[in-house]
């Protein structure tokens, strides 16, 4: 062996000794999502496995728990992309988020488990051909059973924070309701958002006069409850070509089960009065 094939870690009889590194397929480098900027792997976490609802190729959809943000904010702390790392189910990168949800609301939230996915997600989500269903126990209530609420909103900065507001200025923004049930003071109502505001139900619901029950920050009377009763309880997404669109459903969360049961909910095993009709 020669010297420049010492060097080279080369057999001058079968040329290479030391193992090639594979090259990437061209292909599968165009899917791999960017790097994106997580959470260490060490962190402490949260165990989303139990959370899972939906899993395929290219889509995740997990059951997210109130109170823990999707991502991190200035003050830091645990967040859903915690536990992402978890979901990888065989790939070597980690799922991301295919659209938010409120840290306090909870319910059906949807990852790409690649970049493809991730941009299919984001142009339906565009073009509002994702049909977000959610359920909302509200103090008082609508007069009507079924209406529309259309009405702008803006984001208002202040010294201790932010919020959003009612502004004929601002980004449009159309919620669909319908009552699903009531009680003497609270209403079950169906909500299904056709823009993507922040915070569009619960300004929505306040600016009528109906805050949700348990919000902190738009009931004027401030919270009743220990938790904002508003979940995500179902998307369907036409996500592939010719084929059916995915539907996902998320149980009810434990603390919202008795005003829904006050309003009139029956359980899981119980139809809504929707598939009633």
């Amino acid at each position: 062996m020669t010297e420049r094939n010492e060097r080279r870690g080369q057999n001058p009889r079968n040329k290479s000794v030391r193992p090639s590194r594979p090259r990437t397929p061209r292909d599968d480098r165009a899917e791999r999502p960017a790097r994106p900027e997580r959470p260490p792997i060490a962190t402490p976490g949260i165990d989303l496995l139990p959370h899972v609802l939906f899993r395929d190729d290219s889509l995740i959809v997990i059951d997210k728990p109130a109170g823990i943000p999707v991502h991190a904010g200035p003050k830091g702390g645990v967040t859903i992309e915690h536990g992402f790392p978890a979901l990888r189910f065989g790939l070597p990168w980690d799922p991301q988020l295919g659209h938010r949800l409120d840290k306090d609301t909870s319910g059906c939230l949807v990852l790409g488990r690649d970049r493809k996915a991730l941009g299919r997600l984001g142009k339906l989500f565009t073009a509002n051909r994702i049909e977000k269903t959610y359920w909302a126990v509200v103090e008082g209530g609508p007069s009507t059973d079924t209406g529309r609420i259309a009405l702008s909103l803006s984001k208002r900065e202040k010294a201790r924070g932010w919020h959003m507001r009612v502004d004929p200025k601002g980004q449009p923004a159309e919620t669909y309701f319908r009552v699903l049930g009531r009680s003497e003071r609270l209403t079950w109502l169906e909500l299904k958002p056709k823009t993507g505001r922040t915070h569009q139900l619960r300004v929505h619901c306040s600016a009528k006069g109906w805050p949700i029950l348990g919000d902190t920050v738009y009931a004027k009377a401030g919270a009743s409850a220990p938790r904002l009763h508003l979940h995500a309880r179902s998307i369907e997404l036409p996500f592939y070509p010719n084929a059916k669109s995915v539907r996902v459903t998320a149980p009810v969360p434990d603390d919202m089960i008795e005003a829904l049961k006050l309003c009139g909910w029956k359980g899981e095993s119980a139809r809504t009065p929707r598939d009633r009709t």
